[in-house]
Formats: C-alpha cells, sequence, structure tokens
C-alpha cells in the first residue's frame, strides 16, 4: 500500500489516455466505496454521478462534438471572477506549453480543447451532480468526496482528470444519459490508464506556499 503523502503528490491531472485498457469495474468500485466515506453536512451525501462506458460513451461524445462545431463554447476564464483570470491564463500557458502548443497557435489550441468534449479518450467518461436545492456547505461535501475519490483511484495506478468543460452543455448530457432536471451537474471527470507518452500528463502545476492562503492566530 502507498504512503498517503506519496498518493497526494503523484496526483496528476490527465488530459490523455489510453482508450483500449479498461479500468475494471472492481477498482472503481473500491475507490468509490472510499469516497463514500468523505463527510457532508448532516451525513446527506449530496454527490450523484452518472458513469458512461462502452458504446454509451461514443454516443455521448459524438452528441457533445455535434453541440460543439454548433456552438463553440466561450471558455475565455469561464467561472472565474476578472481578478483571477491570469491564473488560468498562467495554467494554460503552462499545459499547451508542455503540449508544444505555441500561445499564437489557436488552430493547435482548439484542436486540444476539443479532446475535453472527448473526455481525452478515457473510457470511462463521468459526471458529477447535486441536487439543486443544495448550497455551498453541501457542494463542500461534494469536493470531499470528489478528492477522496480521485486519490482513491491514483492510490490504484488509474488516473483521472476533472472537467468544468462537460458542464457547458447540460442539455446534451441529460438527453444522453437522462440526469433528472432536479440535479445540478457540476462538472465531468475522465478515468482512465493515463498515456505516459502524452508529455502533458507528466506536468506539475505550482502550488502557493502555506502562507499565501492560511493564516495562523495565536495571540
Amino acid at each position: 500500500m502507498a504512503e498517503f503523502s506519496d498518493v497526494v503528490r503523484s496526483r496528476r491531472s490527465s488530459r490523455m489516455f489510453l482508450p483500449d485498457k479498461p479500468v475494471p469495474r472492481e477498482l472503481l468500485d473500491e475507490a468509490l466505496a472510499l469516497a463514500m466515506r468523505a463527510p457532508s453536512n448532516s451525513n446527506t451525501q449530496p454527490w450523484h454521478v452518472f458513469f458512461a462506458t462502452g458504446e454509451r460513451r461514443v454516443r455521448l461524445v459524438d452528441a457533445l462534438l455535434t453541440a460543439v462545431e454548433a456552438a463553440p463554447p466561450a471558455i475565455g476564464s469561464a467561472g472565474l471572477p476578472p481578478q483571477f483570470a491570469n491564473l488560468r491564463r498562467e495554467t494554460g500557458a503552462l499545459v499547451y506549453g508542455a503540449m508544444g502548443i505555441a500561445r499564437d497557435d489557436a488552430a493547435g489550441r482548439w484542436a486540444a480543447q476539443r479532446h475535453n468534449w472527448e473526455f481525452f479518450k478515457a473510457p470511462v467518461a463521468g459526471r458529477v451532480c447535486m441536487h439543486r436545492d443544495f448550497g455551498n456547505v453541501d457542494a463542500m461535501g461534494v469536493g470531499m468526496f470528489l478528492q477522496t475519490l480521485l486519490l482513491a483511484l491514483n492510490e490504484r495506478g488509474i488516473g483521472s482528470c476533472v472537467q468544468v468543460s462537460i458542464s457547458f452543455y447540460p442539455d446534451v448530457l441529460r438527453e444522453q444519459l437522462g440526469i433528472p432536471t432536479d440535479l445540478t451537474i457540476l462538472c465531468g471527470l475522465s478515468i482512465g490508464y493515463a498515456d505516459e507518452a502524452f508529455a502533458a500528463n507528466h506536468l506539475d502545476t505550482p502550488r502557493n506556499p502555506i502562507s499565501e492562503n492560511v493564516v495562523f492566530l495565536d495571540d
């Protein structure tokens, strides 16, 4: 069994997977069983996850790509307040740089972005949802579930990537997967075995020093 600190430090957002290497259901079930131990307000366990594999995943990807071509999203700094937009640009520069895509290569960047709606070729395509009547406190519970799941998958040698871009087309997701309207679609989740030949899968994105995000008061 790997050390917890090693599991945390080695987790990466994988942006390309091996499409022909399926994830054993028993390993996915093990990781989900651990994630279900995450804390939540009043034990509401507010997370709902929909997974598509096989032919259902193929149909979902086809429908998403059709929607993307018909109405490309204005990704920009979607979901970020203006004062934090620079963080998205900095991360994008790291990711595209690792892929060898120049800043002025608009075609190359768009080709890379399209992989989002292919779930980066991952064999397991997930959507994470929460009941529409829940609030910020309950969203924290979903986040703790999701982080626990990512770490449990990593411990088993399985890669993952949380994807905000998947939520840009909620109508497609609801139609393809039967997601009820009383659930808010929060994000997508790609799960599979990372393609080790893909350079961006080895990117170690920087983190702030603790002092930038944490305050200790002791007087």
